[in-house]
């Protein structure tokens, strides 16, 4: 069975949202962890506004990463779009939680989901996630959309950790279940 990881970026605050604020960390090593995820991924799950930041962005890029985002099979959960037209995309507009579920059941690799906040909340409720890798920033944003809202109980088991020379730390977890 595939796996549904979530990777976010987030402050020490657990604000995953805007993260502008991680740009003056990016390093080496950071980009190594960040490509240990698409080597091991075939596809992204997106949020509405991931996607559309996304598919604004990357057409035309030509960093490093571009090939992967522009080629790499996407699925993308709205309620309000009527249609996807960035390359390898496909909607998800009703049964979401069911759709996920056979798309997880299918034969390939691990499936991304980059920012998203709203759509990891629906994951997270339904138990959709299967790994968790955050980038923790040395920074409290203040506000902002959090990873784990309020009232959300989870029971995380560590499986790595990595500590990278600007200050940020990579903290890979999977849910305990029972």
């Amino acid at each position: 069975m595939r796996k549904v990881v979530v990777t976010e970026f987030m402050s020490l605050d657990s604000v995953i949202e805007e993260p502008a604020w991680t740009a003056p960390y990016w390093n080496d090593d950071i980009a190594k962890f960040k490509d240990e995820e698409q080597d091991t991924s075939d596809a992204l799950l997106l949020g509405r506004v991931t996607y559309l930041g996304f598919a604004a962005a990357w057409p035309n890029s030509a960093d490093e990463g571009a090939s992967y985002m522009n080629n790499v099979r996407k699925y993308v959960v709205s309620k309000t779009l009527n249609a996807v037209e960035w390359n390898n995309s496909t909607l998800i507009k009703d049964n979401i939680v069911q759709e996920i579920t056979q798309i997880k059941q299918q034969s390939g690799q691990n499936i991304l989901v980059y920012g998203s906040a709203a759509l990891v909340q629906t994951l997270i409720r339904y138990d959709l996630v299967d790994l968790y890798r955050l980038l923790v920033y040395p920074v409290v944003v203040g506000k902002g959309k959090r990873l784990f809202q309020e009232g959300t109980t989870a029971t995380l088991k560590l499986l790595k950790s990595q500590s990278f020379s600007s200050g940020v730390v990579a903290l890979v977890y999977e849910p305990e279940r029972k």
